[in-house]
């Protein structure tokens, strides 16, 4: 079962968490200097920046349409080397199946859904036609009230819709650790349906399914997925995306 791996990561995490959330509660948004693994990888701000840039260049590869992926260290593929981050493993993915899309990778480490919504303004600047919103993992681990996710999720959807009206959208289930109580975690489950309801997005299945609590699967902190599991997260990525990649029309974009 997903929730007893999940306690499992818990577990497993305990000496790495309240570590990880002092750092990432300095700046919303922004990853401390510790997070970046790689030494040829840019800074932060840089990263922020990169991504933009390339939201706003979007079909400069010569692909017809782009996919937006946004998210936190889970995607942006923290300890990783950043070709193997399940965002670059879809696009294998979709070149396999001959679709025209080419994935941009806009994910931050250390952010949560306030900070995500901070830079709202500057990711919707680009052009794209379909939108994986992975979010709310770093509020759930610091116990974020569920109705300030709630709303900060709404905000960040209603951004979406209003500046690319035709854009499909995909909410990614996300989770709260178990040792938040029982009733926090129900809830924090239930507001992912929630707002993808009322925004008229994909609701995507649990990202971390099969994954979540693994050892063998996941990087030494007990959190994020090593490269096998990450080519499960990929897996569980495609299924719900590839459906949806097919409804966007292929012309008169």
């Amino acid at each position: 079962m997903v929730r007893q791996r999940w306690t499992t990561l818990v577990v497993a995490a305990a000496g790495v968490l309240p570590a990880a959330c002092k750092r990432s509660g300095a700046e919303d948004g922004a990853a401390s200097a510790a997070t970046i693994t790689k030494a040829s990888r840019p800074s932060v701000s840089d990263s922020v920046r990169d991504s933009a840039r390339s939201v706003a260049l979007g079909r400069a590869g010569g692909a017809n349409h782009t996919v937006l992926f946004i998210g936190t260290s889970l995607t942006a593929g923290l300890g990783l080397n950043p070709d193997s981050a399940y965002p670059q493993l879809v696009q294998q993915k979709i070149e396999a199946s001959r679709l025209p899309f080419e994935v941009v990778n806009a994910g931050v480490s250390g952010e949560t859904t306030a900070g995500l919504l901070r830079r709202m303004d500057w990711l919707m600047r680009g052009k794209f036609d379909v939108v994986v919103l992975e979010t709310g993992a770093n509020d759930g681990l610091r116990g974020t009230p569920v109705a300030t996710v709630k709303e900060n999720l709404r905000n960040i959807l209603w951004q979406i819709r209003t500046s690319h009206t035709e854009a499909k959208v995909v909410v990614v289930q996300m989770e709260a650790p178990p040792n938040m109580g029982p009733a926090y975690t129900k809830a924090f489950h239930a507001l992912y349906a929630d707002v993808a309801h009322e925004a008229g997005a994909t609701l995507m299945p649990f990202l971390l399914q099969g994954v979540a609590g693994d050892r063998a699967l996941n990087q030494a902190d007990g959190i994020h997925p090593n490269q096998q599991g990450e080519h499960i997260v990929a897996e569980n990525v495609w299924k719900s995306l590839e459906p949806v990649l097919k409804q966007v029309p292929t012309t008169g974009l």
